[in-house]
């Protein structure tokens, strides 16, 4: 059997930059456990696999030791290879998974993904949150993910986590983040327990950061770095309960997988 993929880069209008994903679109499900080892063969991020199911696409994200239930990135670079390989007739798409429904429009060369908000509740500030990150923080939230507010971009940029550590913690992975000197706010994405020490440009973890930022600015459009080593721009925007994350990509690779 031979599987087509693609590799795209998300959250980048040129190739090297945002966030790299592996995009295979099924006419029917692989056994979970050959597309985790599928995950784990390309060694990325986020391995994505959908499957058309009516009018919607069924989408699942798997990292190379387990699948997700959310990735932005990936949705983001489906859309991009439904659109532009596979030449889907639409303007959006809509896709189906375990966090329920997800959408994706073409404005242009720009994509924009519609997320669930999701309002990140007080944690408080421990030392075992701070040793592990080893920063000093402003203030620490959670969701799914550990959410730690620091001073500065600086500090942001500085941060050098204790891995072993972070992924003791109760948390898929931490975000944190900032205030921006030239975006309104900066971000990075540590998820050692799920097999990812830094994640590129992370879509999903805006769903916290957009509602957050939004309330404390004052404001319902925002622009968003993430300032990982390959780093990624991110247009935001909080309508009601949903955000709306805008991104470009960009397709690096495409190939064939031979299986038996």
């Amino acid at each position: 059997m031979q599987l087509a993929f693609h590799q795209v880069d998300a959250f980048s209008d040129r190739p090297f930059g945002g966030n790299p994903a592996m995009v295979y679109r099924l006419d029917a499900w692989l056994a979970d456990e050959l597309m985790q080892k599928i995950a784990a063969e390309h060694n990325l991020a986020e391995t994505a696999f959908v499957v058309r199911e009516g009018q919607a696409w069924h989408i699942r994200w798997f990292t190379p030791t387990t699948e997700v239930p959310l990735c932005g990135h990936a949705t983001l670079a489906t859309a991009y290879v439904l659109f532009e390989i596979y030449k889907e007739p639409v303007e959006r798409l809509d896709f189906l998974c375990k966090s329920g429904p997800l959408s994706v429009s073409r404005e242009g060369d720009r994509l924009w993904l519609d997320f669930p908000a999701i309002e990140p509740s007080e944690v408080g500030v421990t030392l075992d949150v701070e040793r592990a990150l080893g920063v000093e923080a402003v203030d620490v939230l959670g969701s799914n993910e550990l959410f730690v507010v620091l001073e500065s971009e600086q500090a942001v940029l500085e941060c050098q986590p204790d891995m072993v550590a972070l992924a003791k913690l109760p948390w898929l992975g931490a975000i944190v983040t900032a205030r921006g000197s030239q975006h309104d706010f900066v971000s990075r994405y540590f998820a050692p327990a799920i097999g990812i020490n830094e994640d590129p440009v992370t879509g999903s973890t805006h769903c916290s950061l957009i509602p957050y930022w939004s309330k404390r600015l004052g404001k319902s459009s925002l622009m968003a770095y993430q300032c990982s080593k390959r780093g990624g721009a991110l247009f935001c925007r909080l309508e009601g309960d949903r955000v709306k994350i805008g991104g470009n990509a960009t397709l690096v690779a495409s190939g064939t997988l031979t299986l038996g």
